[in-house]
């Protein structure tokens, strides 16, 4: 807890001689493990489906404890969507979680460098990767390549990462359930390649940092995770 004698000297008109180190210790203490994180994100998504979201805000002088260093406590990999704003879904405020978005999503080359910086310099304690509901670089994946072949370079470059893991898996004809399943597929082969990356698999082998699978329903506002068994298990202890 800040010490209450640095809350009132900030909160004073002095507060503009106070250095940055100051203002930082206003902070509340970092999440400490992968399962603490797991835990705040699933706690913040159970508020904003549950119509409860606090939406978290600043005071000037919590923004500029911002200037001084970040410390996020998770990176999530989402999909450019504008329906699937991370910050938003999880109920998490200003430098609270390192997002990387992308249509797809997809680990690419940028996505990876990215991830690795959250994780080496910014010590996130979870990487979660999120698929949506209605995700439309899925829906284009799924069709035949004849149908995409006059989009241009880059989106059917996006759509070959995508491809791989859509055309495996159950054939399911209703199509809420076939988008669904193969949004999960790719989501999974994206934690997949995440795990196999030298710096994440360092990360998760010393249990710094973990990585878990997420598939955001826009309908409900409900998030669904993959993978996160042995994380939920440390929650209960």
């Amino acid at each position: 807890m800040p010490d209450p004698r640095l809350i009132a000297r900030l909160q004073s008109p002095a507060q503009r001689g106070a250095s940055m180190e100051d203002v930082a210790r206003l902070r509340d203490p970092d999440i400490a493990t992968p399962a603490a994180a797991l835990r705040a994100l699933k706690a913040g998504n159970e508020r904003f489906f549950g119509g409860r979201a606090v939406r978290p805000e600043l005071n000037a002088n919590e923004r500029r404890a911002q200037i001084a260093a970040q410390t996020p406590f998770a990176s999530v990999l989402g999909c450019s969507d504008s329906r699937v704003p991370v910050e938003i879904v999880f109920d998490q405020g200003l430098g609270d979680l390192f997002i990387v978005r992308v249509a797809g999503p997809v680990a690419d080359a940028a996505v990876l460098g990215s991830l690795e910086y959250s994780l080496i310099h910014l010590k996130t304690r979870l990487v979660v990767v999120m698929g949506h509901e209605g995700c439309g670089a899925v829906d284009a994946a799924l069709l035949p390549e004849a149908d995409t072949e006059c989009e241009p370079q880059h989106i059917r470059a996006l759509l070959e990462h995508i491809r791989p893991a859509v055309r495996t898996g159950p054939e399911l004809h209703e199509g809420k359930a076939r988008m669904r399943e193969a949004v999960v597929r790719h989501v999974l082969r994206q934690v997949s390649l995440l795990r196999a990356n030298p710096v994440v698999a360092q990360a998760e082998a010393s249990g710094r940092a973990a990585v878990v699978g997420a598939y955001y329903e826009i309908g409900s506002g409900a998030v669904d995770f993959y993978g996160d068994e042995a994380l939920s298990a440390d929650e209960s202890c």
